[in-house]
């Protein structure tokens, strides 16, 4: 209790710079954890989306079927489904197109995956840099309150003949403590931005080895239905309403 109320003491009487660097680190350290606990909940929550979703792909069902599943619902699909849904709808719609070649129907279903995986890129990347910034610029700015408390401390000692531990002292430790501040705030935003940002780039690449996959399966289909061959899992158009189910089988 006797540290802890000495720490606040310094504190109160620390001058008006090194209470604003403070106040500062405090908003800083504050808005640094609120981040980290919304950035763990929502990498969290796309890492097992992911996983879900890929099951159901590769389950062997029909894929006409999960696109309407995600048709039906009414939250807008995020991650590995969003990419699928903007693919398979893109590739329905323009499959019903005459004139247009394998390679630009591909071309173009590859494009809205694209958008689509951008968008969910921005959204898990958000705050990411304000993690980053948090663990640079803070120990920098604890460093200035603690210039600025050793430069109190020896201006203290101009107007002395003799200097002594006392005089300095309070000075020192509140310089100190704007150091501690600035850790105090650096470090658990350091490691924050470094693992989420891993976890992150990792997703990124399943999603881009999903859309390669996706791809794949959208040229094996172009080229059978070309060939004359229908395939049972074809992609399947889908009206205006994104609410509403595939209207029919691509021919």
């Amino acid at each position: 209790m006797n540290n802890e109320f000495s720490v606040i003491r310094l504190i109160l009487d620390a001058s008006i710079p090194v209470q604003i660097v403070l106040a500062l680190l405090l908003i800083a350290s504050i808005a640094s954890w609120a981040v980290i606990f919304e950035k763990r909940r929502l990498v969290k929550q796309a890492m097992k989306s992911a996983g879900e979703f890929e099951s159901s792909f590769w389950s062997g069902g029909d894929l006409n079927n999960l696109y309407r599943d995600l048709a039906r619902t009414d939250a807008t699909p995020h991650g590995m489904a969003g990419i699928f849904e903007a693919g398979f709808r893109e590739f329905g719609r323009l499959k019903q197109e005459s004139g247009m070649s394998n390679e630009q129907l591909i071309e173009a279903a590859r494009r809205a995956m694209r958008v689509s995986h951008l968008r969910e890129m921005d959204r898990l990347e958000n705050s990411l840099a304000f993690l980053a910034t948090v663990s640079n610029t803070s120990p920098y700015v604890g460093l200035f309150g603690t210039v600025w408390g050793i430069m109190i401390a020896f201006y203290s000692l101009s107007g002395m003949q003799s200097a002594t531990i006392a005089v300095v002292a309070p000075h020192i430790s509140e310089a100190l403590i704007a150091t501690a501040m600035g850790l105090f705030a650096a470090i658990p935003a350091g490691i924050a931005f470094n693992r989420y940002a891993d976890q992150v780039g990792r997703l990124e690449v399943r999603y881009d080895t999903f859309m390669e996959e996706l791809s794949a399966i959208f040229q094996r289909n172009a080229a059978r239905r070309e060939s004359g061959f229908a395939d049972a899992s074809a992609p399947a158009a889908r009206t205006a309403s994104r609410h509403a189910p595939a209207s029919r089988e691509l021919e």
